[in-house]
């Protein structure tokens, strides 16, 4: 098989979205005739038309529209197989994913016995609501993650399970009540049920402005203040913390970060 280049599907792309040679040409920074000749290329590699050219735009065939969506999903793995590789190249530091309120507790004494440990690099915690996306795009080497959550692609251990709780702030008529369902947060304004990725901190802050209310672990419990009240919501299933990192990348810091979380969720 005449296997094409990646330039070749960058080049296609831009074509294809563009629906004009000239545009293309400029977005990519290069003539036009350049670009065409690749084209015409490209196409006779593949055996089959790509687009459809008259004097006023250009169209893509059936075919086109196949290749278009296989060539962006080529194209996104090819960058987080460069995000990765940068990654595994630069081991001076650890990138963890973990979506604000969730194994709070956990995540504190894990990072406080890793850095404690010999051996140990910076660890960077970003916060997110997609973890495992940040994982599989090389963002991020480790995630914390729920274990109803896809792990496609992923090596996970399970570290701690954790109840349920609303995060309410402290004068909202919520906060009264000893327990909740989740049909009493689905009727108020506030309740955001996928929490905006963002700090800890930041999210207890929101939440104390009176800006929302969320569902969180409980694990968070000791780092609200008085603004905040957190409220046991007990037809909501505990949830399952697992750490998921990339079957493909190797680390010798991020499996001793591994085996960290795992030794310090044992030990309760």
């Amino acid at each position: 098989m005449d296997r094409p280049e990646v330039r070749d599907l960058v080049y296609f792309v831009a074509v294809a979205e563009q629906r004009h040679f000239g545009r293309a040409a400029e977005q990519l920074g290069m003539a036009q005739p350049p670009l065409s000749r690749a084209i015409s290329r490209l196409e006779r590699r593949l055996r089959a038309p790509l687009f459809e050219r008259t004097s006023r735009r250009v169209d893509l065939t059936p075919a086109g529209k196949v290749f278009l969506r296989e060539s962006r999903k080529i194209l996104a793995d090819v960058d987080d197989a460069v995000r990765r590789t940068q990654r595994a190249a630069r081991p001076e530091r650890l990138v963890l994913a973990a979506p604000a309120g969730t194994g709070a507790r956990l995540l504190g004494r894990m990072l406080d016995a890793y850095r404690d440990g010999p051996g140990s690099v910076p660890v960077e915690v970003h916060f997110t609501t997609d973890t495992g996306a940040a994982v599989r795009a090389g963002t991020a080497d480790a995630a914390f993650m729920c274990s109803s959550e896809d792990f496609d692609g992923l090596d996970a251990v399970d570290l701690a399970e954790e109840t349920q709780v609303a995060l309410v702030p402290a004068d909202h008529p919520l906060a009264a009540y000893d327990k909740l369902i989740l049909a009493d947060l689905e009727g108020d304004r506030l309740f955001q049920p996928q929490p905006p990725g963002l700090a800890l901190d930041e999210l207890v802050d929101r939440i104390a402005l009176g800006e929302l209310v969320v569902l969180s672990g409980a694990s968070v419990t000791d780092r609200l203040g008085s603004s905040v009240v957190a409220v046991p919501v007990v037809d909501v299933p505990a949830r399952q913390i697992v750490m998921a990192w990339p079957q493909t990348t190797g680390s010798a810091e991020r499996d001793r970060l591994v085996r960290t979380a795992v030794a310090v969720a044992r030990s309760g």
